[in-house]
């Protein structure tokens, strides 16, 4: 067997390290060529966020849900919005949320199951979803005759205005024994009851059909 001689090792070494390094360099080169390929590929597109996919929407950030309202939890200030897909989105809303129909504000408890709307949504840190705004595309019909509203339970109240909310669309009256109920305004209210509330002043007397929302809320049905 033949020993190489000292300058061969060397030689033999210094090979093999140059070997590795130029191996290294091409590892790297490579990689990086990879990465700019994705990054192309990525802005070519639209960007990450558009490779990935969105799930409420596309585009700038902003995002927004559309359906009908299958349920709204008060307690738990959640909205369930039933999409044409038939999934729900369950929304959570809080006193800042807005509700907008036909260019007037409301409050979230105005809505009705069925209501068609717009949830304009951001997600929460808890991954949830919030909406900031809710736009009412369709209000669901409701017709008043003879003191009965499709099946409901109407009564009638008669008292004393004691504040008016032209804002939200609301106003409290005293119907005596010291008992205040908060009046909600509907959506498609009839032009008579929008004139009446839109004259309302506070001492006024007032008679109204309604419908309980709670024990110290009424959903107006028609004055009378």
């Amino acid at each position: 067997m033949r020993v190489p001689s000292r300058f061969e090792g060397t030689s033999i070494a210094f090979l093999r390290i140059r070997e590795e390094i130029i191996m290294n360099q091409f590892f790297k080169t490579a990689a990086t060529a990879a990465s700019l390929v994705f990054i192309g590929a990525c802005s070519s597109s639209g960007g990450l966020g558009s490779v990935l996919g969105s799930v409420l929407g596309t585009g700038s950030g902003a995002q927004q849900v559309t359906g009908s309202v299958r349920s709204i939890d008060t307690r738990a200030q959640q909205i369930s919005i039933a999409q044409s897909n038939g999934q729900s989105v369950p929304v959570l809303y809080d006193a800042n949320t807005k509700v907008v129909y036909q260019n007037r504000l409301y409050a979230v408890s105005n809505l009705e199951n069925g209501d068609q709307i717009v949830a304009r949504i951001q997600t929460t840190q808890n991954n949830s979803y919030y909406a900031d705004s809710i736009t009412v595309t369709q209000s669901v019909t409701t017709s008043t005759s003879g003191g009965t509203v499709s099946g409901e339970s109407v009564q009638q109240f008669t008292g004393t205005v004691q504040s008016v909310d032209r804002t939200y669309g609301t106003f409290v009256v005293d119907v005596g024994n010291n008992v205040r109920l908060t009046v909600q305004m509907p959506y498609n209210a009839a032009s008579a009851d929008a004139t009446a509330f839109g004259n309302m002043r506070v001492g006024n007397y007032v008679r109204f059909y309604g419908t309980y929302l709670s024990t110290t809320r009424v959903q107006l049905r028609q004055f009378y």
